[in-house]
């Protein structure tokens, strides 16, 4: 059980390492983004399709698999609430990720493709960057918090049961 535990955190770890790494890259590929050139812009969408089809998605899906499978191997972290918080931030990091994958991702690289084309007006993709920037960021926030709760683990501040009593529950009380 123990190896086992080994390796379900090593695996939590490099996924957490490649959501972020990912949505770094996703992100400096945003800000280098220049749609004045349509060809190029349209190249650019299909490498953020990649970043997020062979990073973020594979990344956030071990992510979230280890950190189940962690607490399955490790029974005391049901009993942990940041164990659950952590759980919640996932749910909130799947929801972000996948929101870039496949609305904004993909719909803007056809997008790309039809300005390209010139069937679309060339500023289409405005409003789109700032809403999938905005989305990166805050999924990027989420997954850092959830490294941070995985390293600190705030047992004091998130406690999920009534902290026992020293003593522990045999001991007589004080006359």
């Amino acid at each position: 059980m123990q190896r086992a535990r080994k390796i379900v955190k090593i695996l939590h770890t490099v996924a957490a390492g490649g959501l972020i790494g990912g949505l770094a890259a996703y992100m400096v590929l945003l800000v280098v983004a220049t749609p004045t050139d349509a060809a190029a812009y349209a190249g650019l969408r299909a490498s953020l399709e990649i970043v997020s089809g062979y990073i973020l998605v594979p990344s956030l899906a071990i992510g979230l698999l280890s950190g189940l499978v962690s607490m399955l191997v490790h029974t005391p972290f049901l009993d942990k609430g940041w164990v659950w918080f952590k759980a919640l931030l996932g749910i909130l990091m799947f929801k972000g990720v996948l929101t870039i994958d496949s609305a904004k991702a993909d719909y803007a690289a056809d997008l790309s493709s039809q300005i390209a084309a010139g069937t679309a007006p060339a500023d289409a993709l405005q409003s789109l960057l700032g809403l999938e920037w905005w989305t990166c960021v805050g999924v990027m926030v989420v997954a850092i918090a959830n490294v941070v709760l995985g390293v600190w683990r705030p047992n004091r501040f998130m406690p999920r049961t009534k902290p026992t009593d020293p003593a522990g529950p045999s001991a007589a009380p004080a006359e």
